[in-house]
């Protein structure tokens, strides 16, 4: 099956997210549950950052894993 690249629309879209975002935020986006989210960070599952006490999702990070996972290229 060849690669199929995400067209300009799904760029955008990445392109208006902030830098990091909302444990919730990134679950609504991924299509699971909030508590999904925070097990899938806690588990490193999710690309993490923690500040002022708080977990946040790395935006591009997240892109990257996703892209990769699309091609078939992610870690096992």
């Amino acid at each position: 099956m060849p690669d199929i690249e995400p067209d300009a629309t799904t760029h955008d879209r990445w392109d208006t997210l902030p830098l990091l975002l909302s444990v919730p935020r990134a679950a609504a986006l991924l299509g699971i549950s909030r508590s999904a989210g925070y097990r899938l960070a806690e588990s490193g599952e999710l690309p993490t950052k923690r500040m002022g006490g708080r977990v946040y999702i790395v935006t591009a990070r997240l892109r990257t894993l996703l892209e990769q996972d699309t091609r078939g290229e992610a870690a096992a």
